[in-house]
């Protein structure tokens, strides 16, 4: 198969991170969160051991269960992912003893080894936190265990997000269907510099560690890392994904056609979580996506549309459906992209049409009517083309609404 016959072979299907083979997943309430109707802790199986690989948040401000993550993760090997949410178990003196203990309780119920296990955490900073909860909870949670369980793990992961977030998808590889399914959660303090929030990929390739690793530290450079909702980069994302070789498929341990076609895959992915994440942002009422053709350079194009994605003023004019087109080409000039603003465009796209508001660096006519009926969609893209050479980025975010304010004006309380 040509890498180029690589769309016409994948395709969506239903699962999660439960649909690659041998991974079951599960979530219940065990009381981390006050309200018993709400699910806080998710758990994810894979029936044998897995090759494994993530990336972490870049804030100096490291959640423990990240510290413990990565100690485990060490040797590239993985078996288990369990996450609570509700208390972001960051800051707290006993929070590294606390991170061990849960894995070596669900190693034990599970009959694995404790350096197997993924253990993550998402909710308030600085919060006191008890391993009771988890000593109540991980019998019911691995009893809780099946190959329809992805939802619920996507929901026991939720902290303000309104929706759960998963997909997966299957491609042949060397004569095999492979697959690859996850879930993530994220809705505010999102702004990744490595990735974003709490993502968990599954697949049954079969895919040695280190290539494993490389092909999840290049995918999110142009997926989760150009996706901001509110600029703050969080204390505890990670991305992880595990690798259990279960499909057959002849194993990648090198680049060339089957490593391709699993990036490819594997972008497919987080993609259509990193579009989850923005369209889910706190308080968001628009999806906003830039788009950047034209630059010098890859490099040249992600700091141009990350620029424009992360713009609080941008943001604002579009919650007001504004076609303030000069605060898009602010944020393109302070962006750190090698520039040439006269010779930019601009244009605003939604499914009511588009508007072409500026040309060659300077504003062109067009009606305030069209531009206000195109912003006012649910679904916005914001093109920019800079004329400067073959390079093109997208980044995704929301709008900046005042539910945003109220929503992290007391989310602690």
């Amino acid at each position: 198969m040509k890498t180029g016959e690589m769309q016409s072979n994948m395709k969506t299907i239903v699962g999660g991170v439960t649909a690659a083979k041998g991974f079951t997943a599960g979530g219940v309430h065990c009381g981390i969160r006050k309200s018993r109707k709400k699910r806080d802790l998710g758990l994810i199986y894979s029936a044998v051991p897995a090759q494994a690989a993530a990336v972490y948040t870049t804030n100096l401000v490291k959640g423990a269960p990240l510290l413990v993550t990565k100690e485990h993760l060490s040797n590239g090997k993985a078996q288990a992912c369990i996450i609570n949410s509700g208390n972001a178990n960051t800051c707290n003196a006993n929070g590294v003893e606390i991170a061990e203990q849960t894995s070596a309780l669900l190693a034990s119920a599970l009959g694995i080894e404790k350096e197997d296990v993924v253990v993550a955490s998402t909710g308030v900073i600085g919060q006191p936190m008890s391993i009771e909860p988890f000593e109540k909870g991980i019998p019911a949670l691995v009893k809780d265990l099946s190959s329809d369980g992805s939802a619920r793990a996507a929901e026991a992961i939720m902290t303000t997000d309104t929706v759960k977030k998963e997909i997966a998808v299957s491609f042949e590889l060397g004569g095999q269907t492979v697959t690859i399914g996850g879930i993530a959660k994220g809705s505010g303090m999102i702004h990744p510099n490595m990735a974003t929030m709490l993502v968990f990929l599954t697949t049954d390739c079969a895919i040695s560690a280190g290539m494993l690793q490389k092909a999840l530290s290049t995918d999110v450079q142009s997926s989760f890392n150009m996706v901001s909702v509110d600029g703050d980069t969080s204390t505890n994302d990670m991305v992880t994904i595990l690798a259990n070789g279960l499909a057959g498929n002849p194993v990648i341990e090198s680049e060339g056609e089957d490593f391709s076609l699993f990036m490819k895959a594997l972008n497919t992915v987080t993609v259509s979580l990193c579009k989850a994440l923005a369209a889910d942002g706190e308080g968001a009422t628009k999806f906003l996506e830039c788009s950047v053709s034209g630059a010098k350079t890859p490099q040249d194009a992600k700091k141009a549309a990350k620029a424009v994605i992360c713009s609080s003023l941008v943001k604002a004019a579009m919650f007001g459906s504004d076609a303030n087109w000069g605060r898009v080409l602010c944020a393109i000039g302070y962006s750190g992209a090698d520039v040439n603003v006269q010779k930019v465009d601009v244009s605003f796209l939604s499914p009511k049409g588009s508007v072409l508001v500026c040309k060659d660096g300077a504003s062109v006519d067009f009606s305030e009517k069209k531009a206000k009926e195109v912003l006012s969609e649910k679904e916005i893209t914001i093109a920019v083309t800079l004329h400067d050479g073959e390079s093109s980025s997208v980044a995704w975010g929301s709008d900046l609404t005042y539910d945003y304010v109220r929503i992290n004006g007391d989310y602690r309380t």
